[in-house]
């Protein structure tokens, strides 16, 4: 609107304001040569007053309104956002569990090796101890649960020095059990005269269940493995023992070691 035309300013204003508008009245559309001139009158400084008053349209108030985000847009981009972490969480979730169970996978393991290298150490080792020359009979007694024999390796004299070897298995919990290793020395063969030596026990816990001892007959032809040995019956040693066991995902284990005096025997 052409605030110079105005009937209210034209009637209703100050006398001044009215003969400056019936004197610089302009077509619509144009702005006043006296407010472009930049003449510092009464009335250009109350046009220019008025003039940056303007109402806004309704163009610029919907381009204002579109400027924000609507409440859907805002509930989408949570809820991707949610999606996001809950995928991420799930993926370091599965990769710290895998670590810990490689982890744990990797610790059972390096325990069982250092067990079935001690053991093979001893039985490697074993030794046909008789009593006397005269004597005949070999000292190795061995059960479905546990073995005893004299060994030319003893861990607590640094691997030298003959001892008498004992491997048993202790209940462990419920459903676990422990090997334990008893060794004594010097060797003692007779139930009187063991406690007169120096005994050292030690127990793995290994993860172990359902532990079993087998013995390999070296007369037979084929693998005749065997539940029980006894030395003084038979006169000699085992070709092998054998220890199965279940480790802790239930699968079976075995461990194979030959005894080198048999072995070299033949």
């Amino acid at each position: 609107m052409n605030l110079l035309r105005s009937p209210f300013l034209v009637h209703n204003g100050p006398r001044w304001l009215r003969r400056e508008t019936i004197k610089w009245s302009f077509p619509r559309g144009r702005a006043s040569p006296w407010v472009k001139a930049g003449v510092n009158t009464p009335a250009t400084k109350w046009l220019r007053l008025l003039n940056s008053r303007r109402p806004v349209g309704r163009g610029q108030c919907r381009h204002a309104a579109s400027s924000g985000f609507t409440l859907i847009e805002v509930v989408l981009a949570l809820a991707i956002f949610a999606l996001m972490a809950a995928i991420l969480y799930g993926a370091f979730s599965l990769g710290h569990s895998a670590v810990a169970k490689s982890e744990k996978n990797s610790t059972r393991n390096q325990k069982q090796r250092a067990v079935a290298d001690l053991l093979g150490n001893y039985l490697r080792s074993a030794f046909p101890y008789k009593e006397s020359a005269q004597d005949q009979t070999v000292f190795f007694i061995g059960e479905s649960d546990s073995v005893t024999f004299v060994s030319a390796y003893s861990q607590a004299m640094g691997g030298r020095g003959m001892a008498t070897i004992r491997l048993s298995k202790e209940q462990d919990g419920e459903h676990g059990v422990a090997l334990r290793v008893a060794e004594t020395a010097p060797v003692r063969v007779s139930d009187e005269a063991v406690a007169l030596g120096q005994s050292h026990g030690l127990t793995f816990q290994a993860d172990m269940r359902a532990v079993r001892f087998a013995y390999l007959d070296p007369q037979a032809e084929d693998e005749n493995w065997q539940d029980r040995w006894d030395g003084r019956e038979r006169r000699e040693l085992p070709r092998a023992v054998g220890i199965s066991f279940l480790n802790a995902n239930g699968e079976e284990l075995r461990w194979v070691f030959p005894l080198m005096m048999t072995v070299l025997a033949r």
